[in-house]
């Protein structure tokens, strides 16, 4: 019994997304532009960390279709770099929506080993939910952070991205919202790639909203 539950479950949220994407897209008014800051105006020195810009061909942005994204390596004296991209789309109304790292890594030969959720202490008060992603090519692993920002909400689950887009497009005329991704080697093991990773979000992120409207 407990079993079938699983495919139930399963065909109910295909259900319920594809009847929220059909929702969606038949709201046709324009969305308001909310004002925010180029994410080219994030910080260079990021806590200790300094960046470098990693310009992506013509081809990759077309095919990712964002407003707005950054994409750099960040190092600091004795660590492994850390890579990140933040994807901004002003308007996901017309196909053109944030693309899952777990669809666009493995395309580009990266195995997956393990997905799982991190937290993300910010103030004594405030935490966040990112999705935690290890990924092998060859010999070479990496970790992944990454999450859904926008609204006023941080998310991990796609699923919930998607209904919480539909929710906001009904009831506040806006789709916006941004993908953020920390990628890191994993040379010096897991357990420093991933304090590596945390310690730099937390260092990003009060930077991030003046970039990803609430």
């Amino acid at each position: 019994m407990l079993n079938s539950l699983g495919p139930l479950r399963l065909w109910t949220t295909v259900g319920v997304l594809l009847g929220a994407y059909v929702l969606l897209h038949s709201i046709s008014h324009g969305e308001p532009v909310i004002p925010r800051q180029s994410l080219r105006t994030l910080p260079f020195t990021v806590g200790d960390w300094e960046g470098q810009e990693q310009p992506l061909s013509e081809e990759t942005v077309h095919a990712l279709g964002v407003t707005d994204f950054v994409n750099r390596v960040y190092h600091r004296p004795l660590d492994p770099p850390v890579l990140l991209y933040i994807g901004y789309y002003a308007s996901q109304r017309t196909g053109d929506t944030m693309h899952s790292p777990k669809n666009c890594l493995p395309g580009a030969g990266w195995d997956p080993i393990s997905s799982d959720y991190a937290t993300i202490p910010l103030t004594s008060s405030r935490k966040i939910v990112v999705n935690d992603y290890v990924i092998q090519k060859d010999l070479n692993k990496q970790l992944v952070l990454y999450w859904y920002q926008g609204r006023g909400r941080v998310i991990a689950s796609e699923y919930a991205g998607k209904l919480w887009m539909v929710t906001d497009a009904i009831l506040r005329n806006r789709t916006d919202g941004a993908l953020v991704r920390l990628v890191t080697p994993m040379s010096d093991g897991e357990t420093s790639a991933r304090t590596r990773l945390i310690s730099f979000a937390q260092v990003l992120f009060p930077d991030l909203e003046a970039n990803i409207p609430k």
